[in-house]
Parts: structure tokens; sequence; C-alpha cells
């Protein structure tokens, strides 16, 4: 995993990384799980959470790309690096005493396979939720077809002006 400096750089490649800064989206509230997740965990290198897109994430990293923090996982370590989207994800493991192992299983290339289709999943979730596709009530399909917790598969047919309707489909 190879980062971008954000700030100064504090040669990097000699200075151990003594503390990395999560920049996460505190309007998800997935993001707002996982923030109270890892600070929950017990932690090798101590993690300091700042909001995505914040006055202070702007203040204490100029040379970031703010608008895309917002959009994936940025991770800035203490020396200057930035991790984003599954980089960021295997550093943040890699701080954690009870996943460290498991961060070093996610870098070699199968491992990152399955940490950037976690990514990939994670931030699908996000793009539904923010799209207003999916609220935790009931999920609406283009054909007719809603799904509620409550109630199950429902179906209700579209308008059909032209008197030549397709037929129910199937889920």
């Amino acid at each position: 995993m190879t980062g971008a400096p954000a700030t100064r750089d504090r040669d990097a490649a000699r200075v151990p990384v003594l503390g990395l800064t999560v920049l996460y989206d505190a309007r998800c509230s997935l993001c707002a799980f996982l923030k109270k997740w890892l600070a929950g965990q017990a932690q090798l290198v101590p993690l300091r959470f700042v909001p995505a897109g914040s006055e202070e994430a702007a203040r204490s990293y100029p040379r970031l790309d703010h608008r895309a923090t917002l959009d994936e996982i940025t991770v800035v370590g203490d020396a200057g690096q930035v991790y984003q989207g599954t980089a960021a994800w295997i550093v943040t493991l890699w701080a954690l005493r009870e996943y460290r192992a498991l961060a070093h299983r996610l870098s070699t290339p199968t491992g990152a396979r399955l940490a950037r289709g976690a990514t990939l999943a994670a931030a699908k979730w996000r793009e539904a939720r923010s799209s207003g596709r999916w609220s935790g009530g009931a999920y609406q399909w283009g054909d007719g077809w809603s799904y509620d917790p409550t109630a199950g598969w429902t179906f209700e047919p579209p308008a059909c002006d032209s008197g030549a309707c397709a037929t129910v489909p199937g889920r």
C-alpha cells in the first residue's frame, strides 16, 4: 500500500506510523456505524476520526481533494501518507490489534480482490441509500414490483393506456 503525501514529506519510508486520521462521511449511517465500531476496537495505532468535507479536514489537509473524501473513505497517516478506498480499509484494519493479521492477508494480490469487492459492496449500499431507492423500508423496483420487510413482495402493474400490457413478471 503506497500513499501520496497530504502534507510536507517527513521521510515516510523511515518514520513509523504513530497515528492515522480516518476521514468519514458523517451523514452516512454505514460510515457512522463503522466509525463507532472502529473506535471501540483495541488499537495498535491510534485512530482519529474527522468528518470528511469539514472545516477541520480542510484545515488539517489543505492539499486533499475534499470532494473525493466524501465519496470514498480516506485515511491519512501522521507521516503524510494518504490511503483511499480499499487501501484505506486495509490500513485501518492494520491499526487494530485483532485485525492486523487480516490486514496483512488482504494486502496480498488475492486478498486485495476480496477487499476490493467488500469496498465496492459498501459503496453500492451507500449509493442506494443516498439515491433514495433503499431507506430501510420499502424497496421500489421500476417494473412495478416493491418489497416491504413487513408485507413482502407486491406487484402493482404500471399504467396501461394502450391495452397491450405485458404479463406480470415473476420474481
